[in-house]
């Protein structure tokens, strides 16, 4: 009977498999490197403006949740490529909603920026 491992070692293990997840998503998607980018300018306004606690959770929340759910979306394009490499009308609109969350969730992102920023910018 193999050695049970510990509860210490298996969260470990699995803080391992998710960085590697979020390298492997960095290093192979166009659209999470532009939205990386996005962030780390944010973050430097961020300094730059000053910008409250309340903003800053704000944004680190708006932030995480464009990234997070952009990492769903390639997962959901990429399992179902593997489900169905060739062309189908049902994955395709699997993908498109998995899309369209990104899409929303980035709209809301820019709205929150937008609140912050532009009363200090004006």
């Amino acid at each position: 009977m193999p050695k049970k491992e510990s509860f210490l070692v298996n969260r470990m293990k699995s803080v391992g498999f998710a960085l590697r997840g979020a390298v492997l998503l960095i290093r192979t998607e166009a659209s999470i490197k532009i939205q990386v980018f996005i962030a780390i300018v944010m973050t430097i306004a961020g300094f730059y403006f000053e910008i409250t606690k309340t903003e800053w959770i704000l944004q680190i929340f708006a932030i995480a949740l464009v990234l997070g759910v952009e990492g769903m979306n390639t997962a959901v394009e990429k399992i179902s490529d593997y489900i169905q490499p060739e062309f189908d009308k049902k994955i395709g609109f699997i993908k498109d909603i998995a899309a369209g969350a990104v899409m929303l969730v980035s709209i809301a992102s820019t709205i929150i920026g937008m609140i912050i920023y532009l009363p200090k910018i004006f």
